[in-house]
């Protein structure tokens, strides 16, 4: 049996699942012009001969557009991680290490003797770290964006009403954390808040924080997401708020926007939306402009792709980049 194959339709991706059963498949959500796509299918077919009982599928994301758009694929390389036809964990971005370890923990189909604390130590270790990911930190069902439970909804709502500033995790998207925080902090249910490590409460206790005045004084004292918005636009002369980076584009349009840039030999630095939710959703209101890739020079919306075009057609690209229009 070929464990490293390619889904060209729906049908067969969704065949490769039925073939797999209980045992894990990898799907990579890959484009054949993004460098870093090879890269990892490198590491996919290292992966294929080890895990001999795991399957590796790659999917051009644009090819199949169905299955990407039910997975809410908005970037490449993604990896999905299935179980029983079930998605058990994602990967976002080009991380070959993150990927290894991740192969290696769900291909496991039963614990040898002794192995057990070692699995227990490890879990342990991760919930550490993303309970520390960040000074203010929910474990929620979605996202801060599109929250997927009435509680999580009300935290959120919350949370915001009182400018409290704070990064999420969505449980719905890893069932072993989902699973081992409740055991981690003896909280059984969720959304659970944690502030600088330690664990607040669930909804109920943030409702009596907001209700006597001390949710404020409990989460740590941030800086709006305007003022984030504007030291980011403000980074550099020439801002682009992009998918990935210079050295990584995770689109079409940015990659072809950073082509016409670096044609022009002007200095500019990136901002990678996709490494923070909040600026990404933030500002498309900030600038009510809707998609990304967006340019700024000297703090100014110049706009995305077409307008770039534009530019450079017209000739005006270099002197709008230098700031000359907007003098």
């Amino acid at each position: 049996m070929a464990h490293l194959v390619e889904a060209k339709t729906q049908q067969q991706f969704e065949d490769f699942l039925t073939k797999a059963g209980k045992c894990l498949t990898v799907v990579h959500f890959t484009a054949t012009w993004a460098p870093q796509c090879g890269q990892m299918n490198d590491v996919m077919a290292e992966l294929a001969k080890e895990h001999t009982s795991s399957t590796f599928v790659k999917l051009e994301a644009e090819a199949v557009p169905e299955v990407s758009e039910k997975y809410e694929i908005t970037s490449v390389p993604t990896l999905l991680f299935f179980k029983g036809g079930e998605k058990v964990d994602r990967l976002d971005g080009a991380n070959a290490p993150e990927l290894t370890k991740k192969v290696q923990r769900l291909a496991v189909t039963g614990s040898p003797a002794g192995s057990a604390g070692s699995g227990t130590t490890d879990l342990n270790q991760r919930l550490k770290k993303l309970i520390n990911a960040a000074p203010c930190m929910l474990f929620m069902k979605g996202s801060a964006q599109e929250p997927r439970c009435g509680f999580s909804r009300q935290i959120v709502g919350l949370l915001k009403e009182h400018y409290i500033q704070f990064s999420s995790f969505d449980i719905l998207s890893d069932e072993e954390i989902r699973q081992g925080l409740k055991t981690y902090s003896n909280w059984p249910t969720y959304p659970q808040l944690y502030v600088n490590g330690e664990l607040v409460g669930g909804l109920d206790i943030v409702k009596e924080l907001a209700e006597t005045g001390e949710l404020e004084n409990t989460c740590p004292k941030t800086v709006t997401l305007e003022h984030r918005l504007k030291a980011a636009i403000n980074q550099s002369p020439v801002m682009l708020f992009m998918k990935g980076n210079k050295e990584g584009p995770k689109c079409g349009f940015s990659r072809q926007t950073l082509e016409i840039l670096n044609s022009t030999g002007v200095d500019y630095d990136t901002f990678d939306i996709l490494q923070d939710e909040e600026v990404r959703q933030g500002l498309k209101t900030y600038s009510n402009w809707p998609t990304y890739p967006q340019l700024y020079v000297k703090g100014e919306l110049i706009g995305g792709l077409d307008i770039i075009k534009e530019l450079m057609e017209s000739g005006d690209l270099v002197s709008t980049l230098k700031g000359e229009s907007l003098e």
